[in-house]
């Protein structure tokens, strides 16, 4: 159980997920917008932040911006609207390790916040039993059990969602998967996600991957369909 710092100003959501995230056995500390919610995390202790997009004074993603800026690793989850395809997008660049979109379910976003937890705890060194062995796809490894990717032998830092859209991809190489096909893969809790979305994350999972080695090709756009993992 982890203690979370749920930051929106309509204070009604945040009674409502101070309940959900209890139920669940968390510690829920709140704030009405972004500047207060800095300095909250100036006090420590917090382990993961909930953020909505639309505040006064300071919005979410210049919170996000803030903290990626000064090189914090927080695990970030961002509330966006349903339409707003651009707050996705840029909440992701800016550094987001994932998002979820309004209107949703308690369910899915104490599901999203736990599962974000587990892998800081992996990060942070905690031993879970491996399930499965690391799959191999050429120079490219997955790791479920770790939630861990590795290229040639160095470990790329993916969040959960890319990591899903890399075992997509690599369990059908060579096989063309549209936008609609590849959210089906990677999102499957029934949250309502535009499509263009997996651009921005197949935009990431490249400069990642090239940033290791820039010959890197292996993810194809097939214009007008979709994407696939091109064989070796």
């Amino acid at each position: 159980m982890a203690r979370l710092l749920l930051v929106d100003d309509d204070a009604g959501l945040l009674a409502v997920l101070t309940l959900a995230f209890g139920d669940a056995g968390h510690e829920v500390v709140c704030a009405a917008d972004g500047r207060e919610a800095l300095d909250r995390l100036e006090a420590g202790d917090i382990e993961l932040l909930v953020t909505d997009v639309n505040m006064p004074k300071l919005d979410g993603l210049a919170l996000v911006r803030t903290l990626r800026g000064r090189g914090d690793p927080l695990p970030i989850l961002v509330l966006t609207a349903r339409d707003d395809e651009l707050d996705e997008a840029l909440g992701l660049e800016l550094g987001a390790d994932d998002y979820v979109t309004k209107p949703f379910s308690n369910r899915v976003l104490t599901t999203r916040v736990a599962a974000l937890l587990r892998r800081q705890a992996i990060r942070g060194g905690a031993v879970i039993e491996p399930t499965t062995a690391p799959r191999r796809i050429g120079a490219l490894q997955l790791d479920d059990a770790r939630l861990e990717v590795q290229w040639s032998g160095h470990i790329v830092q993916t969040t959960m969602t890319e990591l899903r859209l890399l075992d997509a991809l690599t369990r059908r190489p060579g096989i063309v998967l549209s936008r609609d096909a590849l959210l089906e893969r990677i999102r499957g809790d029934g949250t309502v996600v535009a499509p263009r979305i997996i651009d921005t994350y197949v935009n990431r999972l490249r400069r990642k991957l090239e940033a290791i080695d820039p010959t890197f090709d292996r993810i194809e756009t097939v214009v007008g369909a979709g994407y696939r993992w091109r064989e070796a």
